[in-house]
């Protein structure tokens, strides 16, 4: 396996942000009441964390050691304005939903945790490999977790007003599920199956060693 793919692959499973590092666990938990913002959220950040990546391992060698957390978060903050705008021109139903969330990718902490452990440390390719890595197993999450949500705490999942899935008639919806202690109990039997997933995974690979 390539260097590239490797990096991108621990994104996905053994250093996935969310059921592994349990980082950026605010706006997840926020958000993931409907697929439809989860995926525009994990768009975003996967953009977001992709190009801060690349920008900033392309200028380490130039920036000040003493003032690279500021830089970093400028370099952030462009990005995410760029998102910011983009989803208010476009798809402002989705906007009007998210609020506050966009914004505060800025300080969310896999940006910034990937910027100062990773890409200011390697070069551009596996800069990108570490941004998309991380941000499609952060999709990856909190989409499922949105998923799981809406379908069994509404009934259905609706698609900007069109039904893409509906439960039985018959099916009484529990709202717990579309509030926080919802959120908490769905997301730890996530983070108990990755972590079965990523022991299997890591047996197999010292099995075929």
């Amino acid at each position: 396996m390539s260097e590239w793919m490797r990096v991108f692959r621990q994104g996905l499973s053994v250093e996935n942000p969310l059921t592994v590092l349990m980082i950026g666990l605010c706006a997840t938990l926020a958000v993931s009441t409907q697929f439809q913002n989860a995926l525009f959220m994990g768009l975003a950040v996967i953009f977001v964390l992709t190009m801060s990546n690349v920008l900033v391992s392309l200028f380490r060698r130039v920036i000040p050691d003493q003032v690279r957390i500021p830089i970093f978060i400028v370099v952030i903050a462009s990005f995410v304005t760029i998102v910011d705008l983009v989803m208010k021109a476009y798809v402002p139903s989705v906007y009007q939903v998210l609020g506050i969330w966009i914004p505060l990718i800025v300080v969310n902490c896999i940006i910034l945790g990937r910027a100062e452990a990773f890409a200011y440390r390697n070069g551009v390719g596996l800069s990108i490999a570490d941004g998309l890595g991380m941000g499609t197993g952060y999709w990856i999450v909190i989409a499922l977790l949105a998923v799981i949500r809406e379908l069994f705490g509404t009934g259905k999942i609706v698609w900007f007003e069109s039904t893409l899935i509906s439960l039985p008639a018959g099916y009484a919806p529990p709202s717990l599920l579309l509030l926080f202690p919802g959120a908490f109990f769905v997301f730890a039997f996530m983070i108990a199956g990755a972590r079965l997933i990523n022991e299997r995974f890591e047996a197999r690979k010292e099995g075929a060693a």
